[in-house]
């Protein structure tokens, strides 16, 4: 029977059953972008979330503007990554895998605050934006290395106004034509940011290692993702199909709601936190 948490985190009949179904359990957890909003990067999919338009992996290859102002973007918002701390929820799924009872945490945000949280087994199921690699080649380069390159390339970037957010949550940019985009120093190649675009698949060997985690676990935790995207919902049912409990932490609906064995509709970090406090004995 699927129970649920008010959204002021009161403790009630779901949260005990969900503490109830990972009290010396070996938990597989599934996190979204709802982990990190305490960090200052916004959840794109939440209520109240701006409208976007997705760059798509088709657009990238076969539009030289459509690179440019995808770059644009996303240097923007790299240096909004790179400044951005682990919250408390990531803090203590780190303590949880360190006491062993998380066996791993299969990631859908690409921003890498797992990492930086000290998780030592984290699957970065679409990729990661620390990354870029050439698509003619494979050459992989840190993604400071290219902001380093973006920057002395494009020195308008500096200059207030040439790169604006818009409401919509894309970028205007004041001349696209005249950003220049680094290329691959092996091959001269198109250089994309190591994360999976809409239209691509996530790599096979990823999602293995990810369905590892899951197969390797008594209860399925799902935090902060609205499980839209398929590959969440893959990992969801392969759970389902093993009959294994499915504790689903979101504010809001879910599309996985139907199917969790309970839904705590609270936030992330305080919810995880209080899980850790709980099965640590604190």
């Amino acid at each position: 029977m699927t129970a649920a948490v008010g959204a002021q985190g009161v403790r009630d009949a779901g949260l005990d059953e969900a503490l109830a179904l990972m009290s010396g359990a070996r938990i597989g957890v599934l996190t979204g972008a709802g982990v990190s909003t305490d960090s200052g990067i916004p959840d794109y999919r939440g209520e109240g979330a701006p409208v976007r338009n997705p760059m798509t992996f088709s657009a990238f290859q076969s539009s030289e503007t459509a690179r440019k102002r995808y770059w644009a973007g996303s240097h923007l918002g790299w240096r909004s990554f790179g400044t951005a701390t682990p919250n408390a929820g990531h803090a203590a799924l780190v303590e949880l895998e360190l006491a062993g009872h998380v066996t791993g945490v299969v990631t859908q945000n690409v921003d890498g605050l797992h990492h930086r949280a000290g998780s030592r087994h984290v699957v970065d199921l679409h990729g990661s934006m620390d990354r870029v690699v050439c698509l003619d080649c494979g050459q992989q380069y840190s993604r400071f290395a290219i902001a380093d390159r973006l920057d002395e390339l494009n020195p308008a970037f500096a200059r207030p106004g040439a790169v604006r957010l818009a409401p919509d949550g894309d970028v205007e940019v004041e001349d696209v034509d005249a950003i220049v985009v680094p290329a691959c120093e092996v091959c001269e190649g198109t250089l994309k940011p190591d994360v999976v675009f809409f239209g691509e698949f996530v790599p096979s060997d990823v999602f293995q290692a990810a369905s590892s985690i899951v197969r390797s676990s008594d209860v399925l935790l799902v935090a902060g993702s609205s499980l839209v995207v398929n590959s969440g919902m893959r990992l969801l049912e392969q759970a389902r199909r093993a009959r294994m409990p499915i504790v689903v932490i979101n504010r809001g609906i879910t599309k996985g709601d139907s199917r969790a064995t309970v839904k705590l509709d609270s936030g992330t970090s305080e919810t995880l936190t209080g899980i850790a406090d709980h099965l640590l004995g604190r």
